[in-house]
């Protein structure tokens, strides 16, 4: 199979690569609903020492900046309650914490969770983790700009591999959410 973006030297459709994802992304891939067939969902194999966004460009092609997007944990806090939400946006924005963020969630205050909460509430390694497989209860908001693309890289859950993602599945996910602004 051929990559819908990038230059991958090996693609295959989610469903056939279970093993390569963490439980919880498997689990969501497995159970997969919505408009679009879970064979569409695609994973890449790429090097765990280049998950990170400016080095995976540089070795998988600078045309993916626009192509992909980070997911990432954020903490908002109001009295003694935090609620823990994902937030998706395109690799060349940041994430609109103060603002955005902050207010959808109704948190007096909003931060990016610590790497321990992130990776031991989700399961998913860092700078891997996907919006994809997240806990139920999650609210999972995403900048309006990842939906209106074909397709957008992702993490797979674990630092060695992506998926490639249609971008309206991302408004379909469990609690999504999507937001005008959430990158900036």
């Amino acid at each position: 199979m051929r990559a819908p973006i990038g230059d991958f030297d090996h693609a295959t459709p989610a469903p056939d690569s279970l093993d390569e994802l963490t439980r919880p992304v498997a689990d969501a891939v497995r159970h997969w609903r919505g408009s679009v067939p879970a064979d569409r969902i695609v994973y890449v194999d790429t090097e765990p020492e280049w998950a990170d966004t400016a080095v995976f460009l540089e070795h998988y092609g600078k045309d993916l900046l626009d192509r992909s997007a980070n997911c990432v944990v954020v903490a908002g806090r109001r009295g003694g309650e935090t609620v823990l939400a994902a937030c998706v946006v395109l690799s060349a924005t940041r994430v609109d914490v103060n603002g955005a963020v902050r207010r959808r969630l109704g948190a007096r205050k909003a931060s990016f969770a610590p790497m321990d909460t992130a990776t031991g509430e989700t399961g998913m390694e860092y700078g891997g983790i996907t919006p994809i497989g997240l806990p139920g209860g999650w609210p999972v908001l995403v900048d309006s700009a990842v939906v209106d693309l074909p397709y957008v890289l992702v993490g797979s859950g674990r630092r060695r591999g992506k998926l490639l993602v249609p971008g309206k599945a991302f408004a379909e996910l469990p609690n999504a959410v999507v937001l005008e602004g959430l990158g900036i």
